[in-house]
């Protein structure tokens, strides 16, 4: 049984949800233990404390549970932000930004990347349903740039960027052709960096009743 000595974080590696809690998590340096699941055998533990069954979720010392991504990011930041992601006097900024990219287009997504699920419509159709997005950020890029609310990466760059990557992973030569220039350099910078790096070295799935790994390490 873990102690809880430090958090519990259950994660799982390719999940953008889960990307943002691992970067997060990743920049303030707060320690966890990381267990990284198989979706389709989730442990019982999470079930009991988050019967939602999404990742990621977070078991605090005191047995609080954290299991919105979101809420997760505000936790690591509220302990340690080195470089000011919160920013505070464009929150509601941020906050619009991360709802319309969860509300908005996440389901635009969902719908290109697996297209034999909404036989509705085609691929391509989805695909512009996403690049109304695509056309907001890119202007946000261009006005404000390198990143969507200035010269610093905010907590809006960290939430956004792992929907950008799935969804331009669906057909990345694809995207890599098209005229969202400020977009592809946004993406390839973050893929690029080194905290992006730190969340995603492949972990072994985590054996229920066995410890899991510190993270950061």
């Amino acid at each position: 049984m873990n102690d809880l000595s430090r958090p519990i974080l259950y994660s799982f590696r390719r999940c953008p949800y889960a990307m943002r809690a691992r970067l997060a998590i990743a920049y303030s340096e707060v320690k966890v233990e990381l267990r990284e699941i198989v979706l389709r055998s989730k442990p019982d533990h999470m079930l009991s404390i988050s019967p939602k069954g999404t990742v990621p979720v977070l078991q605090l010392q005191d047995g609080k549970v954290i299991d919105e991504s979101i809420d997760i990011m505000h936790w690591a930041l509220g302990i340690n932000d080195p470089n000011g992601w919160s920013l505070i006097q464009q929150r509601a900024e941020i906050d619009a930004l991360i709802y319309e990219n969860d509300c908005v287009f996440k389901p635009s997504l969902d719908r290109y990347k697996y297209a034999d699920r909404y036989p509705e419509h085609s691929q391509e159709h989805y695909r512009t349903e996403c690049e109304s997005w695509f056309i907001k950020l890119e202007s946000l890029l261009v006005k404000n740039g390198p990143h969507l609310l200035g010269t610093k990466p905010t907590l809006a760059d960290m939430a956004l960027l792992p929907f950008m990557r799935q969804c331009a992973h669906v057909d990345l030569d694809w995207f890599e052709q098209t005229q969202y220039h400020h977009l592809q350099r946004w993406l390839s910078s973050f893929k690029e960096s080194e905290l992006f790096k730190r969340i995603m070295p492949k972990i072994p799935a985590w054996e229920m009743h066995g410890e899991g790994i510190t993270f950061p390490d």
